[in-house]
Protein backbone atom coordinates (compact mmCIF):
# COMPACT_ATOMS: atom_id res chain seq x y z
CA UNK A 1 0.00 0.00 0.00
CA UNK A 2 1.08 3.51 -0.90
CA UNK A 3 2.68 5.47 2.31
CA UNK A 4 1.07 9.40 2.72
CA UNK A 5 3.00 12.15 0.85
CA UNK A 6 4.17 13.33 4.18
CA UNK A 7 5.14 10.51 6.16
CA UNK A 8 7.58 10.76 8.49
CA UNK A 9 7.70 14.73 8.29
CA UNK A 10 7.35 16.04 11.70
CA UNK A 11 5.91 19.25 12.35
CA UNK A 12 5.85 21.27 15.87
CA UNK A 13 3.27 22.83 16.17
CA UNK A 14 3.37 26.66 17.80
CA UNK A 15 -0.07 28.66 16.02
CA UNK A 16 -3.26 29.38 17.61
CA UNK A 17 -6.24 30.90 16.48
CA UNK A 18 -6.66 30.53 12.03
CA UNK A 19 -4.07 31.22 9.82
CA UNK A 20 -1.09 28.74 11.58
CA UNK A 21 -3.34 25.87 12.44
CA UNK A 22 -4.68 26.16 8.86
CA UNK A 23 -1.33 26.04 7.65
CA UNK A 24 -0.37 22.87 9.75
CA UNK A 25 -3.75 21.15 9.13
CA UNK A 26 -2.51 21.02 5.57
CA UNK A 27 0.46 19.23 6.24
CA UNK A 28 -0.94 17.28 8.42
CA UNK A 29 -3.83 15.72 6.71
CA UNK A 30 -1.19 14.14 4.47
CA UNK A 31 0.56 12.76 6.52
CA UNK A 32 2.85 14.66 8.53
CA UNK A 33 3.00 14.05 12.32
CA UNK A 34 2.38 16.91 13.85
CA UNK A 35 2.30 17.63 17.84
CA UNK A 36 0.38 21.38 18.23
CA UNK A 37 1.09 22.82 21.72
CA UNK A 38 -1.07 24.60 23.84
CA UNK A 39 -1.17 27.21 26.67
CA UNK A 40 -2.22 24.87 29.94
CA UNK A 41 -5.88 25.25 31.01
CA UNK A 42 -7.02 27.35 28.22
CA UNK A 43 -5.55 26.08 25.40
CA UNK A 44 -5.65 27.64 21.96
CA UNK A 45 -7.87 30.75 21.78
CA UNK A 46 -9.48 29.59 18.79
CA UNK A 47 -10.95 27.52 21.36
CA UNK A 48 -13.17 30.06 22.92
CA UNK A 49 -14.78 30.87 18.77
CA UNK A 50 -18.05 29.12 17.64
CA UNK A 51 -19.70 28.19 15.99
CA UNK A 52 -20.17 25.92 19.18
CA UNK A 53 -21.88 22.20 19.43
CA UNK A 54 -25.37 23.00 19.99
CA UNK A 55 -24.34 26.57 20.98
CA UNK A 56 -23.22 25.35 23.90
CA UNK A 57 -19.60 27.21 24.51
CA UNK A 58 -17.23 24.34 25.74
CA UNK A 59 -13.29 23.89 25.44
CA UNK A 60 -13.67 20.94 23.29
CA UNK A 61 -16.93 22.28 21.40
CA UNK A 62 -15.41 25.00 19.45
CA UNK A 63 -16.24 23.80 15.25
CA UNK A 64 -13.14 26.06 14.43
CA UNK A 65 -10.93 24.52 16.16
CA UNK A 66 -12.49 21.12 15.81
CA UNK A 67 -11.89 21.71 12.10
CA UNK A 68 -8.62 23.34 12.32
CA UNK A 69 -6.72 20.55 14.24
CA UNK A 70 -7.88 17.45 12.88
CA UNK A 71 -4.99 14.51 12.67
CA UNK A 72 -2.59 15.87 15.03
CA UNK A 73 -1.38 14.97 18.46
CA UNK A 74 -1.66 17.97 21.18
CA UNK A 75 -0.21 18.95 23.95
CA UNK A 76 0.05 21.28 26.62
CA UNK A 77 3.75 23.62 27.47
CA UNK A 78 3.91 26.82 29.67
CA UNK A 79 6.42 28.39 27.52
CA UNK A 80 7.44 30.92 29.72
CA UNK A 81 8.55 28.29 32.51
CA UNK A 82 12.45 27.35 32.05
CA UNK A 83 11.34 23.64 31.48
CA UNK A 84 8.35 24.28 28.81
CA UNK A 85 11.00 25.97 27.00
CA UNK A 86 13.63 23.45 27.24
CA UNK A 87 11.02 20.71 26.55
CA UNK A 88 10.58 22.80 22.92
CA UNK A 89 14.32 22.81 22.21
CA UNK A 90 14.09 19.20 22.62
CA UNK A 91 10.85 18.45 20.38
CA UNK A 92 12.44 20.93 17.91
CA UNK A 93 15.48 19.08 17.67
CA UNK A 94 13.51 15.96 16.60
CA UNK A 95 11.28 18.65 13.77
CA UNK A 96 11.55 18.85 10.48
CA UNK A 97 9.38 21.80 10.32
CA UNK A 98 8.53 24.22 13.40
CA UNK A 99 5.19 26.97 12.70
CA UNK A 100 4.64 29.90 14.68
CA UNK A 101 2.65 32.50 14.35
CA UNK A 102 3.56 34.86 17.32
CA UNK A 103 4.06 38.51 17.22
CA UNK A 104 7.30 39.05 15.74
CA UNK A 105 9.83 38.86 18.74
CA UNK A 106 7.77 37.03 21.14
CA UNK A 107 10.28 33.65 20.15
CA UNK A 108 13.31 35.57 20.51
CA UNK A 109 12.32 36.58 23.43
CA UNK A 110 11.62 33.74 24.49
CA UNK A 111 14.98 32.05 23.21
CA UNK A 112 12.60 29.84 20.80
CA UNK A 113 13.49 32.05 17.42
CA UNK A 114 15.42 30.44 14.30
CA UNK A 115 18.81 31.82 15.30
CA UNK A 116 18.52 29.86 18.31
CA UNK A 117 16.81 26.74 17.67
CA UNK A 118 18.80 26.35 13.96
CA UNK A 119 22.56 25.07 15.29
CA UNK A 120 21.03 22.06 16.89
CA UNK A 121 19.15 20.90 14.01
CA UNK A 122 20.71 22.57 10.74
CA UNK A 123 17.89 20.85 8.80
CA UNK A 124 15.03 22.72 10.49
CA UNK A 125 12.51 24.75 8.76
CA UNK A 126 10.91 27.36 10.50
CA UNK A 127 8.07 29.18 9.69
CA UNK A 128 6.84 32.25 11.45
CA UNK A 129 3.60 33.93 10.53
CA UNK A 130 2.75 37.62 11.14
CA UNK A 131 0.58 40.40 10.49
CA UNK A 132 3.11 42.43 8.54
CA UNK A 133 6.02 40.31 8.63
CA UNK A 134 9.26 40.20 10.52
CA UNK A 135 10.82 43.69 9.28
CA UNK A 136 9.78 46.30 8.06
CA UNK A 137 7.71 49.50 9.32
CA UNK A 138 4.42 47.78 9.96
CA UNK A 139 6.27 44.96 11.86
CA UNK A 140 4.57 45.49 15.29
CA UNK A 141 1.46 46.67 14.57
CA UNK A 142 -1.35 44.68 15.50
CA UNK A 143 -4.32 43.68 12.63
CA UNK A 144 -7.53 41.76 12.42
CA UNK A 145 -9.31 40.08 9.45
CA UNK A 146 -10.70 43.57 8.24
CA UNK A 147 -7.53 45.34 8.95
CA UNK A 148 -5.75 43.00 6.83
CA UNK A 149 -8.22 42.67 4.01
CA UNK A 150 -8.29 46.66 4.01
CA UNK A 151 -5.06 47.03 3.84
CA UNK A 152 -3.83 44.16 1.19
CA UNK A 153 -7.27 43.37 -0.27
CA UNK A 154 -8.98 44.14 -2.93
CA UNK A 155 -11.36 46.00 -0.29
CA UNK A 156 -11.82 48.92 -2.24
CA UNK A 157 -13.68 47.34 -5.28
CA UNK A 158 -15.63 45.66 -3.15
CA UNK A 159 -19.21 46.65 -2.61
CA UNK A 160 -22.17 49.14 -3.90
CA UNK A 161 -20.13 52.44 -5.56
CA UNK A 162 -22.64 54.84 -3.45
CA UNK A 163 -21.56 53.47 -0.13
CA UNK A 164 -18.71 52.20 2.24
CA UNK A 165 -15.77 49.11 1.01
CA UNK A 166 -17.07 45.83 2.23
CA UNK A 167 -15.11 42.85 3.33
CA UNK A 168 -15.59 39.51 2.17
CA UNK A 169 -17.51 37.01 4.89
CA UNK A 170 -15.83 34.77 6.95
CA UNK A 171 -11.80 34.09 7.71
CA UNK A 172 -10.55 34.53 3.69
CA UNK A 173 -7.47 36.47 4.83
CA UNK A 174 -5.99 34.42 7.86
CA UNK A 175 -7.14 30.73 5.43
CA UNK A 176 -5.36 32.15 2.33
CA UNK A 177 -2.32 33.29 4.19
CA UNK A 178 -2.52 29.30 6.08
CA UNK A 179 -2.49 28.09 3.04
CA UNK A 180 0.18 30.48 1.50
CA UNK A 181 2.48 29.48 4.48
CA UNK A 182 1.75 25.67 3.96
CA UNK A 183 2.85 26.14 0.18
CA UNK A 184 6.14 28.23 0.92
CA UNK A 185 6.69 25.31 3.92
CA UNK A 186 6.85 22.39 1.42
CA UNK A 187 9.40 24.70 -0.87
CA UNK A 188 11.54 25.12 1.93
CA UNK A 189 11.42 21.30 3.26
CA UNK A 190 12.32 20.20 -0.82
CA UNK A 191 15.39 22.22 -0.50
CA UNK A 192 15.98 20.68 3.13
CA UNK A 193 15.95 17.71 1.89
CA UNK A 194 17.91 18.10 -1.09
CA UNK A 195 20.51 20.27 0.32
CA UNK A 196 20.71 19.27 4.41
CA UNK A 197 19.78 23.10 5.20
CA UNK A 198 17.16 24.35 6.50
CA UNK A 199 15.75 28.35 6.68
CA UNK A 200 13.22 30.95 8.09
CA UNK A 201 10.36 31.20 6.14
CA UNK A 202 8.83 35.51 6.78
CA UNK A 203 5.13 34.93 5.94
CA UNK A 204 3.39 38.28 5.97
CA UNK A 205 -0.56 38.37 6.40
CA UNK A 206 -0.64 41.52 4.60
CA UNK A 207 1.89 41.10 1.88
CA UNK A 208 -0.41 37.77 1.14
CA UNK A 209 -3.32 39.37 0.27
CA UNK A 210 -1.39 42.49 -1.21
CA UNK A 211 -0.68 39.07 -4.20
CA UNK A 212 -4.30 37.43 -3.54
CA UNK A 213 -5.48 37.07 -6.76
CA UNK A 214 -8.60 38.13 -5.86
CA UNK A 215 -8.69 40.53 -7.97
CA UNK A 216 -5.96 42.60 -6.50
CA UNK A 217 -3.04 41.45 -8.39
CA UNK A 218 -4.88 42.06 -11.34
CA UNK A 219 -5.65 45.72 -10.38
CA UNK A 220 -1.59 46.28 -9.55
CA UNK A 221 -0.50 45.09 -12.48
CA UNK A 222 -3.43 47.29 -14.33
CA UNK A 223 -2.12 50.42 -12.47
CA UNK A 224 1.24 49.43 -13.46
CA UNK A 225 -0.08 50.18 -16.82
CA UNK A 226 -3.22 52.68 -16.85
CA UNK A 227 -2.74 54.24 -13.65
CA UNK A 228 -6.44 53.35 -12.63
CA UNK A 229 -7.15 52.33 -9.37
CA UNK A 230 -10.04 50.67 -9.82
CA UNK A 231 -13.74 51.26 -8.45
CA UNK A 232 -17.00 49.33 -7.34
CA UNK A 233 -18.92 48.32 -9.75
CA UNK A 234 -22.39 49.65 -10.09
CA UNK A 235 -24.96 46.74 -9.45
CA UNK A 236 -26.98 47.35 -12.37
CA UNK A 237 -29.12 45.08 -14.19
CA UNK A 238 -27.51 43.31 -17.18
CA UNK A 239 -29.58 41.13 -19.60
CA UNK A 240 -28.54 37.61 -19.48
CA UNK A 241 -25.81 37.72 -16.80
CA UNK A 242 -25.50 37.74 -13.26
CA UNK A 243 -27.64 36.54 -10.21
CA UNK A 244 -31.13 35.81 -10.14
CA UNK A 245 -33.49 34.94 -7.63
CA UNK A 246 -35.65 31.62 -8.47
CA UNK A 247 -38.25 29.28 -6.56
CA UNK A 248 -36.02 28.14 -3.69
CA UNK A 249 -32.92 30.68 -4.33
CA UNK A 250 -30.56 32.06 -6.41
CA UNK A 251 -28.36 31.39 -9.89
CA UNK A 252 -26.37 32.47 -12.00
CA UNK A 253 -26.83 31.96 -15.78
CA UNK A 254 -24.76 33.29 -18.22
CA UNK A 255 -26.12 34.13 -21.98
CA UNK A 256 -23.92 36.65 -23.68
CA UNK A 257 -23.56 36.82 -26.87
CA UNK A 258 -24.74 33.77 -29.55
CA UNK A 259 -25.74 32.49 -26.22
CA UNK A 260 -28.62 34.90 -25.80
CA UNK A 261 -31.15 33.28 -28.26
CA UNK A 262 -30.51 29.76 -26.18
CA UNK A 263 -31.77 31.66 -23.01
CA UNK A 264 -35.10 33.15 -25.04
CA UNK A 265 -35.91 29.68 -26.69
CA UNK A 266 -35.47 28.38 -22.75
CA UNK A 267 -37.52 30.93 -21.28
CA UNK A 268 -40.21 30.05 -23.59
CA UNK A 269 -39.89 33.17 -25.72
CA UNK A 270 -38.15 32.47 -28.94
CA UNK A 271 -39.62 35.71 -30.11
CA UNK A 272 -37.40 38.14 -28.07
CA UNK A 273 -33.95 37.48 -30.13
CA UNK A 274 -36.19 40.02 -33.30
CA UNK A 275 -37.64 42.37 -30.21
CA UNK A 276 -35.57 45.59 -31.27
CA UNK A 277 -35.22 45.92 -27.61
CA UNK A 278 -32.93 43.04 -27.27
CA UNK A 279 -32.18 42.34 -31.12
CA UNK A 280 -28.55 43.89 -31.29
CA UNK A 281 -25.40 43.40 -28.78
CA UNK A 282 -25.22 46.89 -28.20
CA UNK A 283 -29.25 47.45 -27.48
CA UNK A 284 -28.80 44.35 -24.90
CA UNK A 285 -26.09 46.45 -23.03
CA UNK A 286 -28.04 49.38 -22.21
CA UNK A 287 -29.86 49.17 -18.40
CA UNK A 288 -33.21 49.04 -19.12
CA UNK A 289 -33.07 46.32 -21.84
CA UNK A 290 -31.91 44.37 -19.13
CA UNK A 291 -35.22 45.41 -16.63
CA UNK A 292 -37.22 44.90 -20.05
CA UNK A 293 -36.08 41.70 -19.87
CA UNK A 294 -36.65 40.63 -16.85
CA UNK A 295 -40.13 41.11 -17.08
CA UNK A 296 -40.40 37.47 -19.32
CA UNK A 297 -36.91 35.91 -17.39
CA UNK A 298 -37.89 36.61 -13.81
CA UNK A 299 -41.87 34.61 -14.14
CA UNK A 300 -39.60 31.53 -16.05
CA UNK A 301 -37.30 31.17 -12.61
CA UNK A 302 -39.48 31.54 -10.29
CA UNK A 303 -41.07 28.65 -11.45
CA UNK A 304 -37.88 26.11 -11.11
CA UNK A 305 -35.64 25.58 -8.70
CA UNK A 306 -32.17 25.91 -8.31
CA UNK A 307 -31.12 22.95 -9.37
CA UNK A 308 -34.10 22.60 -12.38
CA UNK A 309 -32.27 25.74 -13.82
CA UNK A 310 -28.95 24.78 -13.87
CA UNK A 311 -30.07 21.82 -15.53
CA UNK A 312 -31.79 23.05 -18.10
CA UNK A 313 -29.72 26.48 -18.73
CA UNK A 314 -26.89 23.54 -19.25
CA UNK A 315 -29.17 21.67 -21.87
CA UNK A 316 -29.46 24.76 -23.29
CA UNK A 317 -25.50 24.97 -23.59
CA UNK A 318 -25.96 27.86 -21.18
CA UNK A 319 -23.05 28.71 -18.50
CA UNK A 320 -24.79 28.29 -14.76
CA UNK A 321 -24.63 27.60 -11.46
CA UNK A 322 -26.80 27.37 -8.28
CA UNK A 323 -26.01 30.07 -5.81
CA UNK A 324 -25.64 27.71 -2.83
CA UNK A 325 -25.92 27.75 0.61
CA UNK A 326 -24.02 25.73 3.40
CA UNK A 327 -26.97 23.51 3.53
CA UNK A 328 -26.85 23.34 -0.38
CA UNK A 329 -23.41 22.28 0.00
CA UNK A 330 -23.62 19.76 2.20
CA UNK A 331 -26.24 17.75 -0.11
CA UNK A 332 -24.65 18.14 -3.47
CA UNK A 333 -24.46 14.42 -4.90
CA UNK A 334 -21.31 15.77 -6.71
CA UNK A 335 -19.69 16.53 -2.90
CA UNK A 336 -21.22 12.78 -1.83
CA UNK A 337 -19.66 11.25 -5.18
CA UNK A 338 -16.07 12.18 -4.17
CA UNK A 339 -16.69 11.47 -0.86
CA UNK A 340 -15.13 14.97 0.25
CA UNK A 341 -17.13 14.73 3.73
CA UNK A 342 -15.62 12.92 6.53
CA UNK A 343 -17.75 11.28 9.37
CA UNK A 344 -15.49 12.07 12.71
CA UNK A 345 -16.25 11.05 15.91
CA UNK A 346 -14.94 13.33 19.08
CA UNK A 347 -15.62 12.21 22.86
CA UNK A 348 -17.75 15.79 22.97
CA UNK A 349 -19.73 16.02 19.78
CA UNK A 350 -20.06 12.58 18.80
CA UNK A 351 -19.71 11.90 15.24
CA UNK A 352 -20.25 14.87 12.66
CA UNK A 353 -19.35 15.40 8.70
CA UNK A 354 -16.19 17.59 8.47
CA UNK A 355 -15.06 19.09 5.26
CA UNK A 356 -12.43 16.79 3.80
CA UNK A 357 -9.14 17.08 2.55
CA UNK A 358 -9.11 20.07 -0.44
CA UNK A 359 -7.69 17.90 -2.83
CA UNK A 360 -6.55 14.08 -4.15
CA UNK A 361 -3.57 12.40 -4.86
CA UNK A 362 -3.83 9.42 -7.08
CA UNK A 363 -0.99 7.30 -5.10
CA UNK A 364 -1.70 8.31 -1.27
CA UNK A 365 -4.01 6.43 0.45
CA UNK A 366 -7.24 8.78 1.61
CA UNK A 367 -6.59 7.66 5.30
CA UNK A 368 -9.99 8.48 7.66
CA UNK A 369 -9.01 11.44 9.26
CA UNK A 370 -8.40 11.84 13.26
CA UNK A 371 -10.16 14.00 15.42
CA UNK A 372 -8.49 17.11 16.61
CA UNK A 373 -6.91 16.51 20.04
CA UNK A 374 -8.31 17.03 23.92
CA UNK A 375 -6.64 19.55 25.48
CA UNK A 376 -3.25 18.19 26.68
CA UNK A 377 -4.22 14.94 25.29
CA UNK A 378 -0.94 13.44 24.34
CA UNK A 379 1.45 15.64 26.69
CA UNK A 380 2.13 12.44 28.80
CA UNK A 381 2.66 10.44 25.67
CA UNK A 382 5.19 12.62 23.83
CA UNK A 383 6.72 13.13 27.37
CA UNK A 384 7.50 9.93 27.54
CA UNK A 385 7.85 8.23 24.50
CA UNK A 386 9.64 11.07 22.50
CA UNK A 387 11.63 12.61 24.90
CA UNK A 388 12.07 9.94 27.18
CA UNK A 389 10.66 11.88 30.97
CA UNK A 390 10.43 9.30 33.67
CA UNK A 391 6.76 9.33 35.69
CA UNK A 392 7.72 11.22 38.73
CA UNK A 393 8.99 13.75 36.23
CA UNK A 394 5.84 14.30 34.37
CA UNK A 395 4.37 14.52 37.22
CA UNK A 396 6.80 17.19 38.86
CA UNK A 397 6.25 18.91 35.65
CA UNK A 398 2.30 18.93 35.86
CA UNK A 399 2.88 20.20 39.74
CA UNK A 400 4.71 22.56 38.81
CA UNK A 401 2.25 24.05 36.00
CA UNK A 402 4.78 23.07 33.22
CA UNK A 403 2.35 20.85 31.39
Amino acid sequence: MSMTALAGVRVLDLTHYIAGPHCTKLLADYGAGVIKVERPGTGDPARSLGPFYQDTPHLEGSGLFLHLNTNKRGITLNLKSAEGKDIVRRLAQKSDILVENFSPGVMEGLGLDYQSLAPANPRLVYVSISNFGQTGPYRDLRASEIVSFAMGGPMNVTGHPEREPLKLGGNVVAYHAGAVAAYATMLALYTAEDTGEGQQIDVSVYETQTGFRDRRVVYLTAYAYTGEIGERPNPEVRLGAGTRPCADGYVNITAMGYRFSELCQMIGHPELVKDQRFSTVAARMQPEAGEAFDEYYLPWLMSHSMRDAVAESQAHHLLAGPINSVKDIMEDPHFQGRGFWETVDHPYTGPLLYPGRPFLMGETPRLPAQRAPLLGEHTVQVLREELGYTQEEVLLLRQQGVI
